[in-house]
């Protein structure tokens, strides 16, 4: 097997390709490299000259559930300090950052392929923030864990921007943390792997599999949540609260004609069991639910987008009384990127002709 080398094994055994004096890292539990050391401690015994940890949505150490974060401090391994910089934003942004007395942000993140996923919107902020202070921005470059040859879903509406969209992309955009920096022509400089291919699964990367947030704990997870992360949107249960989070749909109102009624759709790559579950937490805590878990037989067929919109048309047929918007601000609309999904549903249309078929990414390609 060959093995991919990230960007923060090439920065490691060659600390001046990021430059700077005074360097801030943008991390979580995924920067590591592939022998599981942390790149903290990596640059560190490298010489890199790191002064300060920064933290996005679920913190620097991973703690946090969606949408929480971890104070700042210190970090106990380092003795660095750690600065939270989420839901920080604009001129409170360039404080932190100012504060930091850094001269380059370096940023090592896995990231999972999907638009509404926040980590990339972190570093998008951060790139404008060093944009106006005059701060260096380094991207230590990680595979993108559904490949690099397909994308899927319309763009973003710019009039739906928010903290899971800033920019025009694809739901599944097919790019790398490295290529989406360059896309967004805010100033970045990436320092690129070596040896990752487009079409490679994770798995023939060669790079272990660390979860990026506490409720996307395996590949198999990733390979499903372009589609049913949109379920995020509605008062299904998204499966927050089990051991397989997003592969597990459900709800209260869920009888026996959902999974026969998505198998026979026919959807390429997939095959939907029929389940019960309890949530432990978040919707329906406690509440078993009827839905079913998806079993993805063919990675390479499997069009996670497509198949969110079937399993969303599903439900709204079998369920037009009951299947509603869940959130604050219409959720629905800032996962999808604009309103036309909502508004296909409630008009009773339907929504799989709002997706264009998949393409390939466009944009800055590195690979």
């Amino acid at each position: 097997m060959s093995y991919v080398r990230t960007g923060a094994e090439r920065l490691a055994a060659d600390p001046g390709l990021a430059g700077g004096r005074r360097l801030g890292l943008i991390t979580n539990p995924t920067g590591v490299l592939r022998d599981l050391t942390p790149t903290t401690r990596a640059l560190l015994a490298a010489g890199v000259p790191l002064t300060a940890l920064f933290g996005p949505e679920h913190g620097m150490r991973g703690t946090a559930q969606a949408a929480g974060s971890e104070p700042d401090g210190v970090d106990p391994g380092t003795g660095l300090p750690v600065h939270d910089t989420h839901k920080v934003e604009g001129e409170a942004l360039d404080e932190v950052v100012a504060a930091s007395g850094v001269d380059t942000l370096v940023f090592d993140i896995a990231d999972v392929g999907a638009r509404f996923y926040t980590y990339v919107w972190t570093m998008y902020d951060l790139m404008a923030s060093a944009a106006r202070l005059g701060v260096r921005f380094v991207v230590l470059d990680r595979p993108n864990p559904l490949g690099g040859e397909v994308a899927e879903g319309p763009l973003l509406d710019p009039a739906f921007a928010s903290f899971v969209g800033r920019f025009p992309l694809p739901i599944r955009h097919g790019r790398t943390p490295g290529e989406l920096a360059l896309a967004f022509g805010l100033g970045a400089e990436v320092i690129e792997m070596r040896g990752w291919l487009r079409h490679m699964t994770y798995a023939e990367t060669g790079l272990p599999w660390v979860m990026p947030s506490v409720n996307m704990p395996t590949v198999d997870t990733a390979t499903v949540y372009p589609g049913t992360g949109l379920f995020e949107g509605t008062n299904f249960s998204e499966g927050r609260g089990t051991t397989r989070p997003f592969e597990l749909i459900g709800a209260p109102y869920v009888d026996e004609r959902f999974a026969p009624a998505l198998n026979e759709l026919g959807l390429p790559g997939v095959r939907f069991r029929e389940t019960w579950f309890t949530p432990t937490f978040h919707k329906h805590a406690g509440v078993p639910v009827r839905g079913v878990q998806l079993h993805v037989t063919d990675r390479s067929a499997f069009r996670p987008v497509h198949t969110g919109l079937s399993m969303l048309h599903v439900a709204r047929t079998l369920y037009p009384g009951e299947l509603a918007w869940w959130g604050p601000e219409l959720f629905m609309d800032h996962l999808w990127g604009s309103d036309t999904l909502t508004r296909s549903l409630d008009a009773g249309q339907d929504p799989r002709d709002l997706c264009p078929a998949p393409s390939h990414p466009d944009g800055p390609l590195l690979y």
